[in-house]
């Protein structure tokens, strides 16, 4: 009557806390562990170097190319932008000095008959193609030699006293090339001279200026 009731069997038993019969879940990863991430972990050197790389900096050869043409095509504009404005941080380096600034500064104040060979040659060379056989010889014979005559005297001459000037005011600076720089400038149309003129004719050059 008051029997104990026999404890279950071990086998009757499912453990305490789980349905019977479900299968044992993966176990979680402990708090001291790290998952794998796909890629071996930097070294400390390698880490502090990609901490001390520039956030610009590229990345790949063909990026690094990139970025150095832009940086160029930058630095061309600057310069050529200079370069007209009469910026001498920006001229060639046969424009540089005092000698080379008297020499332009002199051809500009005057009015030469080389700054027209241009214009001269294209009539020249129209009337070669359309004018009668009489006036196409008197333009060969006379004409064009005058022409070219004339332009030699005017750049020697030019260049003669260029240098003169420059050894009396300007001692020690180099003169040789000077004659010849300024002869060219004098055959070039005078609103397309580079660099631009800083004087009109009729204006007084003075050296060292």
């Amino acid at each position: 009557m008051f029997r104990r009731r026999s404890a279950p069997t071990t086998g009757d038993s499912a453990p305490t806390g789980s349905p019977r019969g479900s299968e044992p879940t993966d176990a979680a990863p402990s708090r001291g562990h790290t998952p794998k991430k796909g890629a071996p972990t930097p070294k400390r050197k390698e880490a502090e170097a990609q901490l001390k790389r520039p956030l610009n900096a590229p990345l790949t050869r063909r990026e690094a190319y990139r970025q150095y043409r832009e940086r160029r095509k930058r630095e061309a504009v600057r310069e050529r932008e200079g370069y007209l404005k009469g910026d001498e941080r920006y001229f060639r380096p046969q424009d540089k000095g005092p000698v080379r600034a008297y020499a332009r500064d002199y051809v500009d104040s005057r009015r030469t008959v080389s700054e027209f060979f241009l214009y001269f040659s294209l009539v020249i060379i129209l009337l070669l193609f359309v004018a009668p056989v009489t006036v196409q010889n008197l333009v060969a014979t006379v004409v064009w030699p005058l022409m070219m005559l004339t332009i030699i005297m005017e750049g020697i001459w030019t260049g003669r006293h260029i240098k003169k000037v420059a050894t009396a005011h300007l001692p020690g600076e180099p003169v040789r090339g000077a004659g010849f720089y300024a002869a060219m400038r004098m055959l070039q149309i005078r609103r397309l001279r580079l660099p631009k003129p800083r004087l009109k004719p009729g204006d007084t050059p003075v050296p060292g200026q």
